[in-house]
């Protein structure tokens, strides 16, 4: 075997020295989490409601054999040279890249002339994982600029079901025949909308006051509702303020959003007490994390025909996210609390979801737990009806802001929370 190997539980890698990042602190660019499958239902499905907007599922092969992938990723801040991670966290498949590649992105899946570089772990151009690995690639001697899309292109020869994947991408994803993971522009390629075992992209931090802001949520999160491939998801929206301010141009941002994520049950994905680790523990440089959850949590609670084995209380959604606190503290992050946005209108609304909405709100805004609080619910609610969203934020299903509301939610955040001071 040509490549690096790691091993899932203890990973053995050969290594390389590269003496200009040595000791450099690393904060993440670009993440996302794994795995997101299936795809989430719609939120209802009710003819008499008006239609709640699909975001752009596009379906993907279930494997793939003699094929490259290649996917677009947007960096939040910048460095001289970059590195991407890579996992397989199902308990599927050992999958086997035989080529990686990285350049600046050009339109309709093409790649910057000059600017594409071949990845390499450990020295070598190929990567096996195991399930339950992950692995780092080597600094990539390539400067990228704050704000950029990269194109990130893998190839796989043997047939590999598709088992670790981001279903929705909001960015398109191209499929090709054969090794063309080095092509400025892929041939005959088709388009999809997930990202496929690519993890985070981290850069050299270039500020001891900066690091990475960690956004742990669900589908608004994740950016559900906005406009494909147009980076208006609330945590991108935010990442461009920060880049307009000098002080904290060097902090990078992670949407680690899932749709149809909880705090406390599995849905889509695992529950975040459960993932937390994963996605904001594991990623370099966490110094804070935003945390907007829970009304998945209430509406699996109310919604008719749910068992009961789904409802949670008020105050054990606030346990769950008391333990985020606690275990954000322990490793010296800190940590905001986001207030949960309203959803009357909602088929299945009751006065039962609002006072566990209100309760939650309540205890975010007043336990004094939350190093920050953000407030998305006064940014969102309709002044004329604080119980809905404003009506030219909802796309129509009543949760979902658009692209407009997602900007009402990143202008809501305080920026002098990341300044440099006590």
């Amino acid at each position: 075997m040509r490549g690096l190997i790691c091993l899932a539980g203890a990973v053995a890698c050969a290594a390389v020295s590269f003496p200009a990042t040595a000791g450099a602190p690393w904060i993440e660019s670009w993440g996302t989490p794994m795995p997101v499958v299936p795809p989430p239902p719609p939120p209802f499905d009710k003819s008499s409601q008006p239609a709640p907007v699909r975001p752009p599922f596009v379906a993907h092969p279930a494997s793939f054999e003699d094929q490259t992938i290649r996917m677009n990723v947007r960096s939040s801040t910048g460095g001289k040279v970059f590195r991407l991670e890579f996992a397989n966290v199902q308990e599927g498949e050992t999958v086997t890249f035989e080529a990686v590649h990285a350049a600046l992105a050009a339109p309709a899946g093409g790649t910057v002339d000059g600017t594409d570089r071949l990845v390499t772990f450990g020295g070598k151009p190929e990567l096996t994982l195991f399930p339950g690995a992950s692995a780092v690639s080597d600094p990539i001697k390539l400067a990228l600029l704050p704000l950029t899309d990269v194109a990130v292109s893998i190839y796989l020869r043997a047939k590999t079901p598709a088992e670790t994947v981001d279903e929705l991408a909001l960015m398109p994803t191209y499929i090709a025949q054969g090794n063309q993971a080095g092509a400025r522009m892929m041939s005959g390629a088709t388009v999809a909308g997930s990202y496929f075992w690519l993890r985070g992209l981290a850069v050299p931090g270039n500020d001891k006051g900066a690091g990475t802001i960690v956004a742990l949520g669900d589908s608004i999160t994740e950016g559900y509702a906005t406009t494909a491939g147009a980076h208006r998801s609330w945590p991108e929206l935010f990442a461009e303020r920060l880049q307009r301010d000098p002080q904290l141009a060097d902090w990078g941002v992670v949407n680690a959003g899932i749709s149809g994520n909880r705090v406390l049950k599995v849905g889509v994905g695992d529950a975040a007490v459960a993932r937390f680790d994963d996605d904001v523990l594991t990623r370099p440089g966490v110094k804070w994390v935003i945390i907007l959850e829970s009304i998945n949590d209430i509406n699996m609670s109310i919604m008719p025909g749910m068992p009961a084995s789904q409802a949670v209380t008020a105050d054990q959604l606030i346990a769950g996210l008391d333990q985020l606190v606690a275990r954000a503290h322990l490793h010296g992050i800190r940590i905001a609390g986001a207030t949960i946005m309203p959803t009357k209108g909602l088929p299945f609304y009751s006065e039962r979801g609002e006072q566990m909405r209100q309760a939650v709100n309540r205890w975010i805004r007043e336990s004094g737990r939350f190093d920050a609080v953000i407030d998305f619910d006064a940014a969102t609610r309709d002044p004329a009806d604080p119980l809905h969203i404003r009506p030219d934020i909802d796309t129509g299903d009543h949760v979902h802001p658009n692209d407009l509301g997602n900007r009402l939610m990143a202008d809501a955040i305080d920026l002098s929370i990341f300044r440099p001071g006590p």
